[in-house]
């Protein structure tokens, strides 16, 4: 084994010590250090085929994290999509039951606004709605499920 691999491969054993890392990541961090791309290529299919780098559980493990973070079902998507090849991405997202999912928004809203849970958001003026609505959009949950959790929040109180 050559320097130049021998040096690719204790890099990305590095990294993925620390975190689960998807090809794309681990070739951009080598070509930021100037690397062939052909032998970081040939490198990373070498790691994969031992099984230190997977796809898969990479996305799987950022799923997880991300949704710990209180954050939605599109932004995590977009975020995978930046990070792993296209052929890589799995339905990890189209998985997690919707139950699931209006559990999550329910958490971030009450961790947000931990003064509603005595009244509904019925009462809220229509600038206020607007800017919880708009928060929860910017954590990544659809449209759709904002709705709901609204639709809850007046007919149910937490």
């Amino acid at each position: 084994m050559d320097a130049e691999r021998k040096a690719i491969k204790e890099m990305c054993l590095r990294l993925l010590a620390r975190r689960e890392h998807s090809q794309k990541e681990l070739l951009a961090k080598c070509r930021v250090k100037n690397f062939v791309k052909q032998t970081v290529l040939e490198v990373l299919a070498e790691l994969a085929e031992q099984g230190w780098q997977d796809d898969a559980r990479f996305v799987e493990s950022y799923v997880r994290s991300r949704k710990q973070k209180g954050f939605g079902p599109l932004l995590i998507a977009q975020q995978v999509r930046l990070r792993v090849a296209a052929e890589h991405v799995t339905p990890l997202l189209d998985q997690d039951a919707e139950e699931s999912w209006f559990e999550l928004i329910m958490q971030v809203y009450k961790k947000k606004y931990p003064q509603d849970l005595m009244m509904t958001s019925a009462l809220l003026s229509p600038q206020e709605l607007a800017k919880r609505q708009r928060f929860l959009l910017q954590r990544g949950f659809p449209a759709e499920l904002i709705r709901t959790l609204f639709a809850h929040l007046i007919h149910n109180k937490f």
